[in-house]
């Protein structure tokens, strides 16, 4: 492994909230767009913003990721 481990789970980590950053935008539908407003809230806020989806696919995602940078590392 061209890493530490706790280098690689920083690596890992940081990779994450990147992905995840990425992620969060997809598929949210604002309950203005929704029309389903609840009063005393921003109408820009998620109606079912589906956390555990995302974060699976997030894990998914950076784990690809992850073993690209390994696969690069390993033969820089």
């Amino acid at each position: 492994m061209p890493f530490s481990t706790p280098m690689a789970i920083a690596i890992f980590f940081t990779t994450w909230f990147t992905v995840l950053f990425a992620v969060l935008p997809f598929g949210v539908r604002s309950q203005h767009e929704a029309g389903d407003l609840v009063p005393g809230t921003d109408p820009g806020a998620p109606v079912a913003p589906k956390l555990w989806i995302k974060a699976f696919w997030t894990t998914v995602l950076t784990t690809l990721v992850f073993a690209v940078i390994l696969i690069v590392a390993h033969f820089y």
